[in-house]
């Protein structure tokens, strides 16, 4: 197999150029299919396209399939129906359905209509009807179906059949005459039981299956528990659709970690480092936004509070501590709404127990905040603010234990309960682990600070600000 280098895209970007289609093909000839597309990644639409061209339909249906989804958008705008079409037809039902969503209505009809495999299309139009985020939207419908009537040497017949197309078997599935689920042939029990009267005498009755409308992220769930490769699809009466193959669902979790990421990482849309300057803005700046209105809020909490008889006046020392409280604040926040969005993904975390969970954070926060106000009150006494009044010092650093206690307690309760309300009202929660939590925390932050600090000058020093 041919190494990807920075000399194999040259060397390809001018045979390209040249139009020296036969070497083309030697520099690809013994490529995989992923490997290939990721040259292709790396050049511009019109040289992919013309790489395209000169792969069987095959090759180029599994390329297409591993293009990035962006690049594989801008190489299907340059290809005809036709060719469209004709790579399709190469291609699973569910990974055909996933590269035409991404035409526009009109040129999906007018792809479908040039596919001459009639039952593919019927495949395609039937998936198309499922949402995207849907067991339907994910299953394929390519699998090896027996009735549970047949014989071993009849089923073994059909198997064989129907095995011509299919590119990974995992399970049988059988069924009745009304094309419900039965159960399930392993492969091996043609094997352990060759001389089996019926299939239905050996099948494994009553297997975990999944119904077309069942959310995605839950089936995701399913593999996980039970250590699946492929599960079934079945209709509401049970009848057998389709099914779910790990490669699926591998995909589909990669994606959502790429994206709950960005999201906690303050980016409104999915982009790639390949996308352009204004992409990658508009994905960054709606956050950044909502940071400077953060910033400004906090700039105004302390002009509010900068006159003459201001805790500034009589405890100088306490600016010094404003990024800490931030901070501190920020990162607990982070953490809390990490760990719940991390429960919520995997399934570990039930909203029915939600209550128990939050009781638990506020558990934890105890201990932090403890621990972490009884640092830093140490290091006030090790190194007071103003050795000179000692006074000032110590309520100095009164003001600042006492808040940044404050502080961790509201960060890690806010940032627990934020993400399960909106688990509740259907918004994905990995909006809540980044800028979001920090923000608020900063600005309820400053607000505890000046709070504590103001009720401890009143008290301890009777001024009234």
């Amino acid at each position: 197999m041919k190494e990807i280098n920075e000399e194999n895209l040259a060397r390809l970007s001018e045979l390209i150029a040249s139009n020296d289609t036969e070497q083309v093909r030697a520099l690809v000839a013994d490529m995989h299919p992923a490997d290939i597309a990721e040259l292709v990644d790396d050049l511009d639409a019109d040289q992919a396209l013309a790489v395209m061209q000169l792969l069987d339909d095959e090759t180029a249906a599994d390329v297409l399939v591993e293009l990035d989804e962006d690049e594989r958008h801008d190489l299907l705008e340059k290809m005809s129906s036709e060719d469209i079409a004709d790579v399709l037809e190469q291609m699973d039902a569910d990974d055909a359905v996933d590269v035409i969503q991404e035409l526009d209505e009109e040129d999906r009809d007018e792809v479908i209509k040039h596919i001459d495999d009639v039952e593919q299309a019927g495949d395609i139009v039937d998936l198309l009807q499922y949402g995207e985020e849907t067991a339907g939207g994910y299953m394929s419908t390519e699998m090896i179906v027996v009735n549970e009537n047949m014989s071993m040497p009849d089923c073994i017949r059909a198997m064989r059949e129907q095995a011509e197309d299919m590119d990974e078997i995992y399970n049988i599935y059988v069924v009745d005459d009304d094309n419900r689920l039965r159960g399930i042939f392993p492969l091996k029990t043609t094997i352990t039981n060759p001389s089996a009267s019926k299939i239905k005498h050996v099948m494994e009755p009553d297997p975990l299956s999944v119904r077309a409308d069942t959310p995605i992220d839950e089936v995701a769930l399913d593999f996980e528990k039970y250590d699946l490769v492929a599960m079934p699809v079945v209709d509401g009466i049970g009848r057998l659709l389709g099914r779910i193959t790990v490669d699926d669902i591998i995909d589909l979790v990669r994606e959502q970690s790429e994206r709950d990421y960005q999201l906690a990482s303050g980016l409104s849309t999915d982009i790639e480092t390949g996308d352009s300057v204004w992409t990658q803005f508009r994905a960054r700046l709606p956050w950044l936004l909502i940071g400077i209105v953060g910033g400004i809020a906090n700039a105004l909490i302390l002009d509010g509070d900068s006159s003459d008889t201001s805790w500034q006046t009589y405890l100088p020392g306490m600016a010094l501590f404003i990024p800490l409280i931030g901070g501190t604040g920020g990162n607990v926040g982070t953490q809390s709404s990490a760990i719940v969005v991390q429960g919520l993904a995997n399934g570990s975390l039930d909203l029915k127990h939600a209550g128990k969970h939050i009781i638990k954070e506020f558990g934890v926060a105890l201990l932090n905040a403890t621990i972490i106000a009884g640092l830093v009150m140490l290091y006030n006494w090790i190194f007071p603010t103003d050795p000179d009044d000692m006074r000032v010092s110590h309520l100095t650093s009164l003001a600042v234990t006492t808040s940044l206690f404050a502080v961790v307690l509201f960060a890690s309760v806010f940032g627990t309960f934020v993400p399960i309300m909106l688990e509740k009202l259907k918004i994905d929660p990995a909006i809540a682990t980044g800028p979001f939590v920090t923000v608020t925390n900063d600005i309820v932050g400053m607000v505890i600070y000046m709070a504590i600090s103001s009720c401890l000058i009143e008290h301890f020093l009777g001024v009234t600000l």
